[in-house]
């Protein structure tokens, strides 16, 4: 965002300007932004100890906790010290980065959970073929393919958003930068690159979508075929946690970053993103870990062998 008008600085609002209730969020932001790193960073840490879990699908889940860790960490704790020291100035370049890094690391959650989707496909549908398909270079141009169609649908309405101008206001009515929030300030006709961001938006949002989709059109339809019941429970119960996921994902971006939200529903805007940004992450790996036994045993593992390093 170029400095055109003499701004230096934007200022974040915020959730609330009452101070009760500013100690409440603060407590409740500090600590479930804490069990979120320490949840994501448990399965990251599992994923890559345990000879068990060096299978295809916990590769994936290792580099999609790593991004929920990033995405959270782009947002909560810039917010958290602005509650705590009551400083809510922050740079041109600094709100520019966060836009970018909130945008990226959201597009590319949305790429690698429609990876993860093929990845659940190969393995019900194709299980005779699985390690040949989804070997080890697979999987990482997978993950490389994920975070370049992130950035093919996000840099075109970026780069717009670099030539906004800014010629009176400069409080942001957010507690981050996102790039609703900016146009809003502008005193620039953002009529175009609003539709222009939705239009990109859209095409991200169904591209994914699709893909997740038709992968489970052919899981759905894999499972029905199977002879026996405990098969077709257990096929099931190994998609459930993904589907899960995905369905909470979708739903919140789909509100976030499509609708376009009036005055009067700014407050329920700001509780939506706190989710997306923050509940959500936290809510993931208990997801993904409480109906697994693998990671639940790997979990076990990882503690004994800490236990006895320790009494050593």
């Amino acid at each position: 965002m170029q400095n055109h008008s003499g701004i230096t600085l934007f200022i974040l609002r915020g959730l609330t300007d009452d101070p009760h209730l500013q100690v409440l969020i603060f407590i409740f932001l500090f600590l479930t932004y804490m069990l979120s790193v320490t949840g994501n960073l448990t399965i990251i840490t599992l994923t890559l100890v345990d000879p068990h879990l060096k299978t295809p699908m916990y590769f994936f889940l290792r580099n999609f906790s790593f991004l929920e860790v990033s995405f959270t960490s782009a947002c909560i704790p810039r917010y958290l010290y602005s509650m705590s020291t009551g400083n809510k100035n922050v740079t041109y370049n600094a709100c520019a980065t966060q836009v970018f890094f909130i945008t990226l690391l959201g597009s590319t959650e949305l790429f690698l959970l429609s990876t993860m989707s093929f990845d659940h496909y190969v393995a019900i549908c194709k299980p005779l073929h699985y390690t040949t398909i989804m070997s080890s270079k697979v999987c990482y141009q997978l993950i490389l393919s994920s975070l370049l169609g992130s950035l093919m649908f996000i840099l075109p309405p970026l780069s717009m958003g670099l030539q906004l101008e800014f010629c009176s206001s400069n409080i942001i009515d957010h507690f981050v930068c996102d790039s609703s929030s900016v146009l809003k300030i502008s005193c620039l006709d953002t009529t175009f690159i609003k539709k222009v961001i939705v239009t990109f938006a859209v095409l991200l949002l169904m591209t994914t979508l699709v893909l997740v989709v038709l992968s489970y059109a052919y899981i759905v339809r894999t499972i029905l075929k199977f002879p026996s019941a405990k098969q077709r429970k257990k096929a099931f119960s190994t998609c459930s946690s993904h589907m899960i996921v995905v369905s909470m994902t979708y739903g919140t971006c789909i509100f976030v970053y499509v609708k376009s939200p009036g005055k009067e529903e700014l407050a329920l805007e700001k509780a939506v993103s706190v989710l997306v940004t923050l509940v959500a992450p936290v809510m993931n790996p208990f997801i993904y870990t409480l109906r697994n036994k693998q990671v639940i045993q790997a979990f076990k593992d990882f503690v004994k062998r800490m236990a006895f390093v320790i009494k050593l």
